[in-house]
């Protein structure tokens, strides 16, 4: 009889897998409450702490709760039962958002109120989920107590009551089990397909994209198409329409105010044009946010899951998916007790229900590794888990054919909708682009980018910017160097050139002494530790290489250059400085560092044609696994060899020009970042003044239909509206001018909100900053969202606000203050109906959330774009002081439309800056009317409207 043998079936026992559980501690602020075998009561702060450090107890989200308690993250222990844990176990890949009130949600439970709620909320939410273990139907429950036991054994506080939960509704009994930590040898695999070819020219007429939306609507449950939104579907086809000379493509710039339904609108012409021409219609965004929320509006689309599986992908870069090689590298190393166990084990089985293996903003959890005080270096977290190594192996990696990434990337080329975001599609076409015109084939990965919609357009021109700068760093160099030669330190994961090439060379000597002679030059870079030679906290600076000797004579300029003086690393927003005239150091040490660097890129280059060489010539021999190594080889390569390098040593050739004027069509400037008050990183930066100059020709022109809509792209105090849209699109430039269209929202404005500036406050006193928004947030009861302009405030503000609002028991989150990410404290702050949260630009931008937990929006002050190097040359550029109005109005409109997301949704804008001129406000929608009014007014204002 062998080990696997079945001995015996252990049947259902008839016991309440839930009874004799620990106390539950719900903190809520201004409130703690535990409940017990005796029932639910509150507790002060110190008998709170007692029962949080004195023995097992039930909480979600460990370390947020100790915070709250002004203790120190705890680390995992038996005794500390984190019920979010026990969710992400029976519940993998479903979403929670991270509290008690998230819990009970998810669960279908009744939202807890009060803290004595919250705290009963938890111990039956524990009882929800190990009833649910117990149930005989529980879906792979075999593979689940495997799993339960080994974590058990590592000292899950979960461990045994998973076990005995999953034991109670039948397991089989054997006398060896694995660990379950092999999730790697279960995932499915990917299967080939034959190409699609080349998409059709078929057009989509305005009268088949408004049926098409009647369709899609009904599909919804919705009777009547709204005008506007049937207009808006009609127009929006012309997008969707053959071109009829290379390099003029069909360009539409669509307004569509909140409300319209324009993912709807843009998605009937998509589909549509995707059926007729077996092609894919790519839909590119700026948030996270909003690509999933895309790809849930495309259900009225596919209803069907499996279907809608294969016609709809979400597409990101690569550093967004789980590296299944990077997990089993990580659990492996946990198993000889380096690493975290328990979080990894949570992590790969997310992995085996996980839709596409996508860590940010996706089905992962991110709140998962932040729950107890696990070191960085060995949570598991989407930092260590992700390929942001750029180390990727491709055909040699033993779960290539597991591989989350290949299996998008196959999916997409599939697809009648991919859903990317703005960053992918602009490094991609950047890189088509340079691949295109030395004669090679494009990447394969958006050879099909053809038709596009670009939703949130007006973050298209930053998007560019980001895609088609160059930064030589400290940080940027370094992980040139690991990417080359691989990791050196001691204990440290990765794979340099050699691992990676050296079989795939085999007899070719020239190909080798290239490659060696890569790595032997790579050691010029700087290593790991650069920041703490060229900008220690205390000694000598000690810059290894020439490299690094150059940024250390730039931190110097830096230094010598800017005004803040009084702080080393410059303030809260760094250092910067423009580079000419530069110092006789720095111009000295460059020279070096660009001798450095092309001592680098030779054998590079030499080993990438080699390589093509080798595809060329041993086509017929290489099968379909080196092929694909090889090619996954290329791209690293061409990134680096003729994109990354030949842009740091334009960047440094500048310096020996002899001149001290600036390229008209770039910025160059030195800068340092900070963090905690320290000096982080070294930097050149070069940016294009007009970064729509690259994106209109490598993006814009090659498409045969650009889409570009968003609820703000046109400024209402501009003679032509639409100018600076198509000024920061590049549409401008285009031989065939672009279509606007300009959609109004169906909102009662003037009924559903109220627009107020406070005209009485010093903005630059954080206590009254939080003193008015502590009196704006309770005349509301909660739902409060404060939005600044620096971290500093937000955190002054913080600390002044979130006691006062405890003491009226209303939850207070912030970006940069809680140990959670922005999408979770979105969640939170989304099913918590009463409580606020604090934010910057990201929370701006990333924000849905409609109905009553968003119902006043405050704003610490104007949000005029910071006057940085790149910004003034760009304002002289592009339009002067009106350039910095136009902005500012549309980050208001931006902030205001987070606002009003529903017909039935009521809200008060309010900003608290005295100083802010009525012109700011025009972009907003009509009937949302500015008041200005003393602060004691617009307290009154808000209660009463809310009210």
């Amino acid at each position: 009889m062998s080990d696997e043998s079945v001995i015996s079936e252990a049947r259902p026992q008839a016991v309440d897998v839930a009874s004799a559980l620990p106390p539950a501690l719900a903190t809520p602020p201004g409130a703690g409450a535990v409940c017990d075998d005796a029932g639910a009561r509150k507790v002060g702060r110190g008998a709170a702490e007692g029962v949080f450090t004195g023995g097992s107890v039930l909480v979600a989200h460990a370390s947020l709760t100790a915070r709250r308690l002004g203790l120190s993250p705890p680390p995992r222990s038996p005794e500390m039962m984190d019920v979010l844990e026990l969710f992400a176990f029976v519940r993998p890949a479903q979403f929670c958002a991270p509290s008690p009130t998230g819990l009970a949600l998810a669960l279908g439970l009744a939202e807890p109120k009060s803290a004595e709620e919250q705290a009963g909320c938890l111990r039956e939410a524990a009882a929800v989920l190990l009833r649910e273990l117990a149930q005989p139907a529980y879906p792979e429950r075999e593979a689940a107590y495997v799993l339960a036991q080994t974590l058990e054994r590592a000292g899950w506080a979960w461990g045994e009551r998973a076990s005995d939960a999953l034991r109670a509704g039948g397991v089989r009994q054997r006398q060896h089990r694995g660990s379950g930590l092999d999730v790697w040898t279960r995932l499915a695999e990917w299967e080939d397909e034959a190409p699609r070819g080349e998409a059709g020219s078929a057009p989509v007429d305005s009268e088949s994209a408004r049926i098409r939306l009647d369709k899609l609507l009904q599909a919804r449950g919705l009777d009547e198409t709204r005008p506007s939104q049937s207009d808006y579907a009609a127009e929006a086809a012309f997008a969707f329409s053959p071109r009829n000379d290379e390099g003029r493509p069909r360009v539409l710039l669509a307004e569509a105010g909140t409300g319209t339904g324009k993912t709807l609108g843009y998605l009937a012409p998509a589909s549509l044009w995707a059926e007729r021409n077996q092609g894919a219609a790519w839909v590119s965004t700026y948030t996270r946010a909003l690509q999933r929320q895309i790809d849930r509006e495309s259900h009225a689309l596919w209803p069907d899951p499996a279907e809608r599986k294969k016609k709809a992908v979400i597409r990101k870069g690569r550093e967004n998916y789980l590296c299944v090689l990077n997990l089993q590298d990580m659990v492996q190393a946990a198993q000889l007790g380096n690493g975290d166990l328990i979080g990894l084990a949570l992590a790969g089985r997310w992995a085996l229900h996980s839709r596409d293996g996508d860590m940010t903003g996706g089905d992962f959890p991110g709140w998962l590794p932040g729950l107890f005080a696990t070191p960085a270096a060995h949570a598991a977290s989407a930092g260590n888990l992700v390929d942001r190594r750029g180390e990727c192996v491709h055909a040699a990696c033993p779960h290539y054919r597991t591989c989350f990434v290949e299996k998008t990337i196959r999916a997409s080329r599939r697809a009648d909708l991919v859903i990317a975001n703005h960053a992918l599609v602009m490094t991609q076409a950047a890189f088509d682009g340079a691949r295109s015109a030395r004669g090679l084939k494009q990447d394969g990965e958006t050879a099909t980018l053809k038709r596009i919609v670009f939703d949130e357009g007006h973050h298209l021109f930053d998007a560019a910017d980001s895609a088609f700068s160059a930064c030589l760093s400290g940080q940027e160099a370094a992980e040139l160097r690991r990417w080359i030669r691989g990791p050196e330190g001691r204990g440290r994961r990765g794979r340099g050139l050699e691992q990676r090439l050296g079989d795939l060379l085999g007899d070719d000597e020239a190909a080798t002494r290239a490659l060696h002679d890569a790595v032997r030059a790579a050691a010029a870079l700087p290593g790991e530790g650069v920041t703490g030679r060229i900008a220690p906290a205390s000694g000598e600076v000690n810059p290894i290489g020439p490299i690094e000797a150059f940024l250390a004579a730039s931190l110097d300029q830096l230094r010598a250059r800017t005004s803040d003086s009084r702080s080393p690393s410059g303030g809260e927003f760094g250092m910067e400085c423009a580079l000419k005239p530069v110092t006789d150091p720095v111009a000295e040490t460059a020279r070096a560092a660009a001798q450095a660097l092309a001592a680098i890129e030779a054998p590079l280059l030499a080993l990438a044609r080699h390589l093509e060489d080798i595809l060329d010539d041993e086509a017929s021999e290489l099968d379909g696994s080196q092929r694909s190594r090889l090619e996954g080889a290329l791209r690293g390569l061409d990134r680096r060899a003729r994109m990354t390098l030949p842009g740091w040593r334009s960047m440094l050739a500048a310096l020996e020009d002899g001149g001290d004027q600036p390229d008209p069509d770039f910025v160059d400037w030195l800068s340092a970042e900070t963090a905690f008050g320290r000096i982080h990183d070294v930097a050149l930066r070069r940016h294009w003044i007009d970064p729509t100059v690259p994106l209109e020709a490598a993006v814009i022109a090659p498409s045969h239909g650009v889409l570009v809509t968003s609820a703000t792209l046109s400024d209402p105090l501009q003679e032509d509206p639409f100018d600076l849209a198509r000024l920061r699109t590049g549409s401008a430039r285009l031989i065939e001018p672009p279509r606007t269209l300009k959609v109004d929202s169906p909102f009662d404005y003037a009924a559903n909100s109220r627009v107020i500036v406070v005209n009485d406050l010093v903005k630059d006193d954080p206590r009254q900053t939080a003193a008015a928004m502590r009196e704006l947030f309770l005349a509301a009861g909660g739902g409060g969202l404060g939005l600044f302009t620096a971290i500093r405030r937000l955190k002054a503000v913080y600390e002044r606000l979130g006691p006062d609002l405890a003491k009226a028991q209303i939850p207070l989150y912030a970006q940069h203050v809680d140990p959670l990410e922005v999408g979770a404290l979105v969640d939170m702050f989304r099913v918590e109906e009463n409580s606020c949260l604090l934010g910057t630009d990201a929370v701006r931008d990333g924000v849905d959330v409609p109905g009553r937990s968003l119902r006043v929006l405050a704003f610490d002050r104007v949000p005029w774009p910071r006057p940085d190097l790149l910004h003034k040359a760009r304002r002289e550029r592009l339009g002067g002081k009106g350039y910095d109005d136009a902005l500012a109005r549309a980050r208001i409109s931006q902030a205001f439309g987070r606002l009003i997301r529903r017909a039935d949704d009521r809200g008060v804008f309010v900003m608290l800056d005295a100083a802010a001129p009525t012109r700011l406000f025009a972009s907003l929608p009509p009937g949302a009317e500015l008041q200005r009014m003393g602060l004691v007014e617009a307290i009154e204002a808000v209660k009463s409207f809310l009210d």
